[in-house]
């Protein structure tokens, strides 16, 4: 396993500067960072996941530090399968970490040599959450400091699909 790549998994619907912020801090300490799209079946997409895919590649497409791929199936399985060592989770406020724990403290259950790194969002980040950057947008608001240029192309291009 190599403690140079960390997997930064999430379902990312949609990826916002709060997920851009933890890319790049997570770039200051590994080598290489997977951001790994999942499909949550909990959830309700948004965008389809292909979209997610291919706004986010879009985004780190210049970095070739970064891949972004999906992930299908065990997260822990998907690490070792990477060579990774390391699973990167944002974490915005105490409110996130509870839930980010038992997922932690099950993956480390699963695999031992798996490890998850928490990094606290930076302050200016700290209130962002995919789910209130929909519900702005929905209701007319401005999310344009919310997310990336091309992740805001999209949503204003679905808010006005829905009209």
């Amino acid at each position: 396993m190599n403690r140079h790549i960390a997997i930064y998994p999430g379902s990312f619907d949609p990826f916002t500067n709060g997920h851009l912020d933890i890319v790049n801090r997570g770039l200051e300490i590994f080598e290489k960072l997977i951001i790994a799209v999942a499909c949550n079946s909990e959830k309700n997409g948004f965008f389809t996941f292909q979209e997610r895919v291919d706004l986010i590649t879009e985004l780190v497409a210049d970095n070739p530090r970064v891949e972004v791929e999906a992930l299908d199936g065990l997260l822990v399985d998907y690490v070792v399968k990477k060579e990774a060592r390391v699973i990167l989770r944002g974490l915005r406020a105490v409110s996130d970490f509870e839930f980010e724990f038992q997922l932690a403290q099950m993956n480390h259950t699963v695999c031992e040599q798996v490890e998850t790194l928490f990094m606290m969002t930076s302050p200016e980040c700290a209130y962002l959450s995919s789910s209130v950057v929909k519900e702005v947008g929905r209701l007319g608001g401005d999310v344009s400091k919310f997310v990336p240029p091309p992740v805001l192309r999209a949503l204003q291009k679905k808010f006005a699909e829905m009209k």
